[in-house]
């Protein structure tokens, strides 16, 4: 693409989004290609875990407690209390647990992928990886890619339990709910495709925020400002790409997998 004048401007964008695909599918493709880089794919599981995991525990409870204490107020309104563990848990696992996993994993660790990968293309290490025949999309972008991925769903269910029974604690102790009633909605109302909808968020939410911080890194407008221009990029598309996502999930899952049965 020329830098043009003449050049339109969503021509650029779809550029982008086409760039964007193709590095996805170019990923994809290097997983199963040998030799895996396993021991950078160990440390990279550490880094991402050991980032994310304190915050992501911290903002699990008050939002569990939020969702909780919302839901405990509306449903006294209506007049259907003994529904509010059933409501409030599966709001957590099917919606607020992937998302906050997804946005700590890429603010913390995605961002932290996208200035090393673009501080290695402004020192032209990224350059002398092809002169030398080493592919670095298998050599750096998959190992964090997967790592990002796997560290999502690890930490999706922690954020589950703690968010479920951060829920627990102030539906019963602050608004005087039942723990028989709110254990037994729970119990009525879900079932265990809402467990693999949220899983299979996370994994999706890892792969996005892992894909779009190597683009950016790979990508940057030059110089060491470029790089954190770069980082800020990241976070924010991949932000507007994971609800787009969310969206789209939803919608799919909730016309598929057809609701419990009292």
């Amino acid at each position: 693409m020329s830098g043009s004048s003449g050049t339109l401007p969503g021509t650029a964008a779809l550029t982008q989004v086409g760039r964007l695909a193709t590095l996805s599918w170019e990923v994809l493709r290097a997983i199963f290609k040998r030799p895996f880089q396993a021991r950078e794919w160990i440390q990279q599981c550490w880094f991402f875990a050991s980032v994310t995991i304190l915050p992501t525990a911290l903002v699990a409870i008050p939002f569990g407690a939020v969702i909780a204490l919302q839901l405990g107020s509306l449903t006294a309104q209506i007049g259907a209390q003994s529904f509010t563990g059933a409501a409030s848990a599966l709001a957590i696992v099917q919606q607020a647990s992937p998302l906050i996993t997804a946005l700590l994993v890429a603010g913390a660790g995605g961002s932290a992928v996208c200035a090393d990968i673009g501080a290695r293309k402004i020192r032209e290490e990224i350059d002398a990886m092809e002169v030398l025949g080493v592919n670095p999309i298998q050599r750096l972008i998959v190992p964090r890619v997967l790592a990002a991925m796997v560290v999502s769903v690890l930490l999706n269910g922690l954020v589950s339990v703690v968010g479920v029974l951060g829920g627990y604690f102030f539906n019963v102790v602050l608004q005087g709910g039942t723990p028989g009633a709110y254990l037994a909605s729970f119990n009525a109302l879900a079932q265990v495709p809402d467990l693999w909808i949220s899983e299979i968020k996370a994994l999706l939410y890892g792969f996005v925020a892992g894909v779009v911080a190597a683009f950016r890194g790979l990508n940057p407008a030059g110089g060491p400002k470029g790089v954190g221009d770069a980082v800020n990029q990241a976070v924010v598309i991949t932000f507007l790409l994971l609800f787009l996502i969310n969206v789209v999930l939803t919608a799919i899952y909730l016309r598929i997998v057809p609701p419990k049965a009292m």
